[in-house]
């Protein structure tokens, strides 16, 4: 328990856009417990409350959204690598869970589990959530279907530019019709 307790405070000791927030409200309101308070809070909704989908959603993007700002505009790279590859696994649990989700939604205390999930992948230690599911199973599978994909995407692309060039003649030949009846 005690070095749980020493990572959130280590966690509200970094300044970041959580810990600014939470600062404006405590010299705000003058509550010193407003960090437990609010985790409490948000635990509860996430458990009992009716937003939970959307809590939850926004808890898995607002932070990694403005991380990955900051990565980008920062002149290291390796936190680019970092955002990127928890945007990767963010995307493929988002599509498991679109297929899923009939299913999920009766589980109960899933919009917790889904929430743990999401921090646990961008928890801000090397080795995340986010790393290890990249490493261990998206990356080999990927690797194993590269040039499937890559041709998939290639035959895909060509025929969308040869439906476009198709539509785009189709509509001039039959605006140029209209034209002419009426003249």
């Amino acid at each position: 328990m005690g070095s749980s307790r020493q990572c959130f405070q280590r966690f509200l000791e970094q300044k970041n856009i959580v810990t600014n927030l939470l600062g404006k409200l405590e010299e705000n309101t003058g509550v010193y417990y407003l960090p437990t308070g609010s985790i409490a809070f948000l635990a509860f909704c996430l458990i009992f409350g009716y937003g939970a989908s959307l809590l939850c959603n926004l808890i898995g993007f607002i932070y990694p959204a403005y991380a990955s700002i900051k990565a980008i505009e920062s002149p290291n790279k390796d936190d680019d690598t970092i955002w990127l590859t928890y945007w990767v696994v963010y995307s493929i649990f988002g599509l498991a869970e679109f297929f899923s989700d009939i299913f999920l939604f009766w589980f109960p205390f899933y919009y917790a589990g889904k929430c743990a999930f999401l921090l646990w992948c961008m928890l801000p230690v090397a080795c995340n959530g986010s790393q290890i599911l990249y490493h261990c199973p998206i990356h080999p599978i990927f690797l194993r279907q590269q040039a499937s994909m890559d041709s998939l995407v290639t035959d895909l692309s060509g025929q969308a530019l040869d439906t476009a060039a198709s539509l785009t003649r189709e509509a001039t030949k039959a605006g140029m019709t209209h034209l002419q009846k009426n003249k």
